[in-house]
């Protein structure tokens, strides 16, 4: 008598599959570094790369949703505590800015210019500048 676990297909549910987290591709392009980069560009180009990735491959929200809890405690906490919160705001925005500088026309760097002014005066008033 054959076992009737062997005879009836497994419910899809109840199979096994390893986990694979989807990965989203590579935005296209045609080029990763800025073309006729050198020195200090260069450098933090190069070693921006492998983050860059990394912030690419998470899901979309994660970092967003961070970097505005981070300011929201920085807008909460009127002391030291809360300027620290700000702090991987500004150097996450400055980092970023600093990378898509090149690339920017007058308005997106004024806009920039402008975020990372808001942040570094929020940061002083929280640290007992004013």
């Amino acid at each position: 008598m054959a076992d009737k676990r062997s005879e009836r297909p497994a419910h899809p549910l109840a199979r096994h599959r390893p986990q694979q987290r989807r990965q989203r591709p590579l935005p296209p392009g045609e080029q990763f570094l800025t073309p006729g980069a050198t020195g200090l560009r260069q450098k933090v180009e190069q070693r921006s790369a492998a983050p860059l990735v990394f912030l690419f491959q998470l899901p979309r929200w994660i970092a967003p949703v961070a970097l505005v809890i981070l300011l929201l405690v920085g807008f909460a906490v009127p002391s030291f505590w809360g300027g620290l919160a700000v702090l991987p705001v500004l150097g996450f925005v400055g980092w970023l800015a600093y990378m898509s500088w090149p690339s920017l026309g007058v308005r997106g760097r004024l806009l920039r210019i402008v975020l990372l002014t808001f942040l570094i005066l929020l940061i002083a008033d929280r640290f007992g500048a004013f």
